[in-house]
């Protein structure tokens, strides 16, 4: 669902550049920190840290050899790299990096709980764990009047709707924190204003794809997505002239330390 890199910087890549700064405040990395992004995709995190905080130190690891390579290929700075890499599995020592983060990659991994388990192992005694996922079921509006209009044309899509995805809703992942020992669990909304120049701007990313969306759209006959499209177009304009179109983007964040 995920692979292509420049299509998924259209799709969601502006908007995790957008977010990073909230969530690099929010997981409070400090200088020269150690720090690894898990899931990494096309940098957005880990460019943020490096901005925000110039001394710390700085791995992503993302799956995706073609956004690890877009990623590298933006490095000017010594002090951030990154490596392909299965967060399940992640080949770092235990107790290397003061801070591990992850912005909207945790609910994709499919085994999440050994995902967070590794995330524990490799960040040391009284260090940050800290991850967000958009608010699938209301906060992130740019999907959720996607799939709003889908399921009102083909009820049947349902389940693959996002707002059943795992850790999602409020609570959920600091819950998952604390099931895992995590000490002083925070968790805190994040939100960013998401503008589109106009219905193409907002329509045509989905047909990357890249996402459970862009699958979806990917798979539609011809005269299906077109007759999504008008309802999209309708639901966001009703009958008058394209503009540009503001919507919200809300992300639920979730920190807390290893304990000693």
């Amino acid at each position: 669902m995920f692979a292509a890199s420049a299509p998924y910087e259209r799709f969601m890549g502006r908007w995790s550049r957008l977010l990073a700064p909230l969530m690099v405040k929010f997981a409070g990395v400090r200088g020269r920190d150690s720090v690894l992004d898990v899931g990494s995709g096309t940098g957005a995190l880990s460019f943020a840290v490096a901005a925000a905080v110039p001394s710390a130190h700085v791995i992503g690891v993302d799956p995706a050899s073609a956004y690890v390579d877009n990623a590298n290929a933006q490095v000017t700075n010594k002090r951030i790299r990154f490596v392909v890499g299965d967060a399940q599995q992640l080949v770092f020592a235990d107790g290397m990096f003061d801070r591990v983060v992850s912005m909207f990659a945790i609910n994709f991994i499919p085994d999440a709980s050994r995902a967070l388990r590794e995330m524990i192992r490799v960040t040391r005694r009284g260090g940050t764990i800290a991850a967000a996922v958009w608010d699938y079921g209301d906060g992130m509006q740019m999907l959720r009047i996607f799939w709003d209009e889908a399921v009102r044309r083909d009820p049947s899509i349902g389940p693959r709707d996002e707002r059943h995805m795992p850790l999602c809703r409020l609570g959920e992942l600091s819950a998952m924190w604390r099931a895992h020992g995590l000490e002083k669990v925070e968790e805190q909304p994040l939100e960013i204003a998401l503008s589109f120049a106009s219905f193409d701007d907002y329509w045509l990313p989905f047909t990357g794809g890249q996402g459970p969306v862009g699958s979806y759209v990917g798979r539609l006959p011809e005269t299906d997505r077109d007759a999504l499209r008008s309802l999209l177009r309708r639901r966001l304009l009703g009958d008058g002239p394209d503009r540009a179109i503001t919507l919200r983007g809300r992300a639920w964040a979730a920190k807390g330390a290893v304990g000693a």
